[in-house]
């Protein structure tokens, strides 16, 4: 399908089932933590899925060409965020299995129907309100700093929207893991898998993906870390796999 770019608008290709984004050129575009995030998270044959905080639903149209889920909901508050994901889904001829609903995710437990949901996905604000420089964009402020929205309500929106045993996969960062296992156990979602990610092998972990479940048992898998770079300017073996590159095509 041909979509007209509006002004600071581009089209950006995905790199996998001939996919493409709309994004802003001076505006928030996804980053390496969706990609990673959508490779790891596991949806069966029919599930369906809930993305909160979609942006400008990368992670639906990812998971939609990497796993056999049935439907794809990203659930977002900017209104301009919004119609570019409806658009990007649309490009993709993706609008029977994408939806995108705009709405905050402080009151996802009143747009959605309760235990509805197999996996829900996030790759939330990772600074809390008050830390760090915030940027003068608006859409990247939000993105990034807890602005609408604090980790807790994620969580407790797993907690009412996902069915029993079903997952939450989330990406988030390194140094706030005490306090995200503590609020999801608190919320009844158990976490079961974590991988942590680390930008050099001799460097401390950045950043973690986890997938939690709704009423699971006590026990988590720690898999092996996933490194970025072999060395400035160059990913890993396992990072280009993601990307589905070829060094030499980077």
């Amino acid at each position: 399908m041909k979509i007209e770019l509006q002004d600071g608008e581009r089209l950006d290709d995905l790199g996998i089932k001939g996919y493409q984004i709309i994004q802003k050129r001076d505006g928030f575009c996804f980053g390496m933590d969706a990609v990673l995030l959508s490779s790891f998270v596991k949806v069966k044959r029919g599930g369906k899925v809930l993305d909160l905080g979609t942006g400008t639903g990368i992670l639906p149209i990812l998971m939609e060409a990497k796993t056999p889920g049935e439907h794809f909901t990203g659930l977002e508050i900017q209104s301009e965020m919004v119609r570019m994901a409806e658009r990007s889904a649309a490009v993709n001829g993706l609008e029977e299995k994408i939806e995108i609903v705009e709405g905050d995710i402080t009151k996802a437990s009143a747009i959605f129907s309760h235990d509805s949901f197999d996996v829900i996905t996030s790759n939330p604000p990772y600074m809390v309100d008050d830390h760090g420089l915030k940027n003068p964009n608006g859409a990247k402020a939000i993105a990034r700093h807890e602005v609408l929205c604090r980790f807790e309500d994620v969580s407790r929106a797993a907690r009412v929207l996902l069915k029993n045993s079903g997952s939450l996969f989330l990406v988030h960062r390194s140094y706030r893991l005490a306090e995200i296992l503590h609020c999801l156990r608190e919320d009844g979602i158990e976490p079961k898998r974590i991988r942590f990610v680390y930008p050099y092998r001799d460097k401390e972990s950045n950043i973690f993906l986890l997938e939690a479940v709704k009423g699971g048992r006590s026990r988590m898998k720690v898999e092996p870390p996933l490194i970025i770079y072999e060395k400035p300017n160059q990913y890993t073996e396992e990072i280009y796999e993601i990307y589905g590159w070829k060094p030499g095509e980077v």
